[in-house]
């Protein structure tokens, strides 16, 4: 029998190749779209799991506030580990981590001359409580052993095998490793954490090292409670009986013991919060643990709506074409009943040929899968692959699936043709009730469903585009274009060698000013520190953001300074700009009125004096608020390694940059011969703070193309279908006189009040979603009354372009024909 419904099936799908086709495509479209979104989804939620108790796992973080805007920060200061494990109960392990700025790394060779790594990343100070936290497995060493003292170091076998490839691990034990200039010994080897991680740390460097080292000390600031940087983590686990609002209490107790507010600093706070493991990969307000890729929880449920909506846009055409299709398979129907067919059999047989399809959709969406992975690698995470072999899950989601949509798609149409009675259908009376089907509340409604997801998705496509259009052409305060951007070389850079590297840039004939500085105005990178500003009555203390620059860094970018006067190389640790929002925050209305007064415990216990105050500009993105931020020059020059380029405009034949860059690159090699030259634009700094935007703007396009497909295919088959239903009554009209134009429009009425239904169903959902993602920005774009006009408009003339090749064809068929029957 099961043989028979797979015969009657293939004769089915042969006799109506093109709607076999339709269903096919749309349902591939929307399962391929599910598979890709599934490995992402999964891939996601699935980081940290395999850490044992993890949800009593927490890191403590910082947040603060000031002028009633908050900022966060993933560090703490440098004293709070100790504190922790000696002050605060129902703490079971505290492991603060610290991490290593990129160091050359050096290991014996064979010959005597070390061997050179560069620029390693992934490298921590840790103590034995990192390995009481996290699951490690030891191929040599011990965990309560491996950092009994200072100068240890502990590797992973990755990174063992790469700095010893011809030892085995035992042999790698005791082993000196020299990072810059400290040496360490091996005392342990690893395997990386299983599975999908943010813990990515290849070397461990025993915390307790810092101890006797002057240089780890000035990072570390173990005394100070005053400053916060993200590269000083810390990790606690909890005991069963504690609670996050306790742990959190003592933890503010502390901290308000030895950096206590002052009465007239009440709007501006400082407190640590508890993030919960589970929520480090996802929580971009602080970043993962070295600041890398955070995943969107919103975006992430986002794309499994998208991927929802895909199905159920294959789902309504399969549903649609299949019940406008019933009386064509009416007379088979009615003859199966009479020879003895139950209903259940008919709906087993229809079920059959739905899941025959929907497997030929899987099978083609399996093929496809990869090819869709390559075209989104870009911004796809690294480490998602297609692979049923090794992922068992994977067969799970897609024999689910199968089932799922064959259902969806079958269940409906199955019940409504198993229920034609077989005496009205072999007297042919079941027009009528096609009729009744094809005009139906069900089939109109499911159309309409599909009109609105891809008129939402147009709307949210066009929204995202021009948010992010806003801010990229936006005025930020600043200059963003024909900067250029080089960072000298952590390790070998000297404060003479960066002099003859800025005199030789200078001398070019292309370059209009150099300022020699650290990160750019805007960037993802900063320090901050908290100052204090007193005048006798009040005492304000707040973060205060810190850039870094010479006399001629506000000239380079254009930042405007409204107020006394700019830097003079005399200025290093005396004397600093602020910017306007950090001048009101501190009681000055009138900017100006800050100049000449001192900020007090800046950097701990240095006081600053205010020479000038500069106009407002963005140093984060547009999702965050211009925060108070001062301008300074940088005491140690070792860390003045970062030159900002401004540029003449081009000439006529456009390559005067190309010849710069390439005399910039052979001074380069004449300065730094050890280290490769690289550079950058200041506007690429700016638009990679919207790659995730852009990235939803390139998935939401590909949704909305997909969608509009899928929604124009489906309608294309019930143009074919109605107008081959109705061609006895266009001949009619046409021998009675009607025009051309007369019967499309009459055959079109029908499709534009679907799609005008679907537009005033959307619009109101659209902008109240738009809306809400909008929030998510500081400054923002509004939402203009065009999107949903352009959108619901774009929409009604594609639909009605694709319908015309039918209607028309329809509309000027020889009405002969169609009458000649009767």
């Amino acid at each position: 029998m099961i043989k028979n419904y797979f015969k009657i099936a293939l004769r089915n799908f042969w006799r109506h190749k093109f709607f076999t086709f339709i269903n096919v495509i749309g349902l591939a479209i929307g399962i391929s779209s599910a598979l890709v979104i599934y490995l992402i989804v999964h891939f996601d939620f699935t980081f940290d799991k395999s850490v044992h108790d993890s949800d009593r796992v927490y890191r403590v973080v910082s947040n603060y506030t000031y002028a009633g805007e908050q900022a966060y920060n993933r560090g703490v200061c440098g004293p709070l580990p100790e504190a922790v494990r000696t002050q605060v109960s129902g703490v079971e392990v505290a492991a603060p981590f610290f991490a290593l700025y990129q160091p050359n790394v050096f290991v014996p060779g064979n010959s005597g001359v070390p061997v050179k790594f560069k620029l390693q990343d992934h490298v921590v100070l840790a103590d034995e409580r990192y390995f009481e936290l996290f699951n490690y497995t030891w191929r040599a060493g011990k965990a309560k052993t491996a950092f009994n003292g200072p100068n240890q170091v502990v590797l992973t076998t990755d990174q063992a095998e790469k700095y010893f490839p011809k030892l085995s691990y035992n042999q790698m034990m005791g082993r000196v490793i020299t990072y810059d200039t400290l040496n360490t010994v091996v005392t342990g080897i690893i395997e990386p954490l299983k599975g999908n991680t943010d813990f990515k740390s290849q070397a461990f460097i025993s915390y307790s090292t810092a101890t006797n080292n002057k240089a780890l000390q000035d990072e570390l600031r173990p005394k100070h409670w005053g400053g916060t940087t993200p590269a000083s983590q810390l990790f606690i686990k909890l005991s069963p009986q504690a609670t996050v609002a306790q742990i959190t209490r003592q933890l503010n107790e502390i901290l308000k013991k030895h950096n206590p507010p002052t009465p007239s600093n009440k709007g501006n706070t400082r407190s640590f919060a508890l993030q919960p493991l589970s929520d480090v990969h996802f929580n971009a307000l602080y970043g993962t643990f070295y600041g890398g890729r955070t995943a969107s929880k919103t975006t992430l449920y986002g794309l499994l709506a998208i991927a929802m909506f895909l199905l159920l846009l294959g789902c309504i055409n399969f549903v649609n074409l299949t019940t406008a299709q019933a009386a064509q398979r009416a007379k088979e129907i009615g003859i199966r009943k009479t020879m003895g067919s139950s209903r259940l059999q008919l709906i087993i047989q229809f079920l059959t040929e739905t899941f025959f399809i929907t497997l030929i959709a899987v099978v083609i969406s399996v093929l496809i899968a990869p090819v869709i992975l390559n075209l989104f690698k870009d911004f796809i995470p690294q480490g998602i692959t297609l692979d049923l072999l090794s992922e068992p899950n994977l067969i799970v989601f897609l024999v689910a699936l199968t089932f799922v949509v064959s259902l969806l798609s079958g269940f409906y149409p199955a019940v409504l043709l198993s229920g034609y009675k077989p005496v009205l259908v072999l007297k042919n009376q079941a027009s009528s009730n096609s009729s009744k089907t094809r005009n139906a509340w069900l089939r109109k409604s499911l159309t309409v469903t599909q009109f609105v997801i891809a008129q939402f998705f147009i709307m949210a496509t066009v929204l995202v585009s021009k948010q992010i259009y806003y801010a990229l052409h936006k005025d930020l305060g600043l200059k963003k274009d024909a900067i250029l951007i080089i960072n000298s070389p952590w390790k070998n850079r000297t404060e003479s060698r960066n002099q003859v590297f800025l005199n030789k840039i200078i001398a070019l004939p292309q370059v209009q000013l150099v300022s020699l500085g650290k990160d750019a105005p805007s960037s993802d990178n900063g320090n901050s520190t908290e100052a204090t500003f007193r005048d006798g009555k009040k005492e304000i203390k707040m973060e205060l953001a810190e850039k870094f620059g010479d006399e001629n860094y506000i000239k380079v970018y254009h930042i405007k300074l409204i107020a006394g006067r700019n830097l003079l190389p005399g200025d290093t640790s005396k004397a600093f700009l602020i910017n306007e929002t950090y001048a009101h925050a501190i009681g000055f209305k009138n900017p100006a009125d800050a100049v000449g007064k001192y900020i007090d415990n800046f950097n701990g216990d240095v006081k600053m004096q205010i020479i000038g105050v500069v106009h407002d500009f963005h140093a984060e993105s547009l999702h965050a608020p211009i925060s108070p931020i001062c301008i300074l020059t940088e005491l140690n020059h070792y860390n003045n390694g970062t030159f900002h380029i401004a540029l003449k405009p081009q000439s006529a034949g456009g390559d005067d940059w190309k010849k710069a860059i390439a005399a910039m690159e052979v001074s380069w090699k004449e300065i730094y011969p050890e280290d490769d030259f690289e550079y950058h634009f200041f506007d690429e700094n700016i638009a990679r703070f919207y790659d995730a935007e852009q990235h939803t703007s390139t998935l939401l396009a590909w949704a909305t193309g997909l969608s509009v497909f899928i929604s124009c295919l489906g309608l294309l088959g019930l143009a074919i279908y109605n107008t081959n239903q109705r061609t006895k009554e266009i001949g009619i009209r046409k021998v009675l006189g009607a025009t051309v134009s007369q019967i499309v429009a009459l055959l079109s009425t029908e499709l534009i009040l679907v799609i005008l239904l679907a537009f005033a169903l959307v619009t109101p959902l659209a902008w109240y979603a738009m809306n809400k993602w909008m929030q998510s920005f500081a400054d923002r774009t509004s939402i203009s009354w065009w999107i949903f006009v352009l959108s619901g408009g774009g929409m009604l003339l594609t639909a009605l372009i694709i319908s015309s090749f039918q209607t028309i064809k329809a509309s000027m068929a020889n009405p002969t024909r169609s009458l000649r029957s009767e």
